[in-house]
């Protein structure tokens, strides 16, 4: 028979175990959620190399083609089978063109054809007569050159939409150079996303018979490498003259040519991404390879 005494002792050793059993339990819940809370060494190096690595790798998914235009700007989107037109119906001239360019299509050898003529379905396009005895060329912001891989595309170059007064000694010096290194870096790189257009001043001088077309004091272009590791950006301004010297004397920032225009490109990208490639103005990231 059990006496009260061994009862009580039995009590408290009962009582003992079951503290032990509860704190024991205790400590092994906060390792484990300590455990799974926390990281591997390899987990947090995979996670770190993508914090710094995001804007040294391709990045899928954004729309790369997409401008925009400075508030009160005349904008009228015209697209074309190898391009796309920001026209502005106030000055007859484009904002910008905007198009990619991969390795096959600057492969092309299509002879270069066709006559400039007025698009008939945009509001302020002049007709071609209007440049005629102007003192300046027809110059094309989507070069003819760079659709040479599908006869309906060069030709759709030739509508002035897509033209520009420019000037002789820039169109067949300097800009032509340009043209033939975007064409030569699309061959290398796979694809180029190219932004080209006119930078006017407040108070253009103007030509025409019956409108009054701007003549740009520069023009820009802006180029984005989408596909190499890393990704890379440059852009050139060139005033609307003979522009002697090299390349690199006319090579500026993206940012240069966003605070020229009032434009702002490439905006679906990621702040941080659109930040560095904006900023960077390095030609030999171009040119040594």
């Amino acid at each position: 028979m059990i006496t009260k005494n061994q009862a009580i002792q039995w009590l408290k050793w009962a009582v003992w175990v079951a503290v032990v059993a509860v704190i024991i339990y205790y400590l092994s819940k906060s390792d484990n959620s300590e455990v799974q809370d926390k990281p591997s060494v390899e987990q947090s190096q995979t996670f770190a190399a993508s914090e710094q690595n995001t804007s040294q790798t391709p990045i899928q998914g954004y729309n790369y083609e997409t401008v925009m235009m400075p508030q009160g700007l005349s904008d009228n989107i015209v697209k074309y089978k190898g391009f796309t037109v920001h026209f502005n119906k106030n000055l007859h001239i484009p904002n910008c063109v905007v198009y990619e360019i991969t390795a096959d299509e600057a492969k092309g050898r299509r002879e270069r054809e066709g006559d400039f003529e007025r698009d008939k379905n945009v509001t302020g396009c002049p007709n071609w007569w209007d440049y005629r005895d102007s003192g300046y060329d027809r110059g094309h912001m989507a070069p003819a050159g760079d659709m040479r891989w599908d006869e309906q595309a060069m030709n759709e170059t030739f509508y002035l939409t897509n033209i520009c007064p420019q000037d002789n000694a820039l169109n067949a010096g300097m800009w032509n150079d340009i043209e033939v290194k975007v064409r030569e870096w699309a061959r290398r790189d796979k694809s180029l996303i190219v932004i080209t257009g006119p930078i006017v001043d407040n108070n253009p001088e103007t030509i025409g018979q019956d409108m009054d077309i701007a003549v740009p004091e520069a023009f820009f272009k802006v180029i984005l490498s989408t596909k190499t590791t890393p990704m890379k950006a440059i852009a050139f301004i060139c005033p609307n003259r003979s522009c002697g010297g090299s390349l690199k004397s006319y090579a500026v920032s993206i940012d240069e040519v966003e605070k020229r225009t009032g434009m702002n490109f490439f905006n679906a990208l990621p702040d941080e991404v659109e930040e560095q490639l904006e900023s960077t103005c390095n030609l030999n990231q171009w040119l040594n390879r």
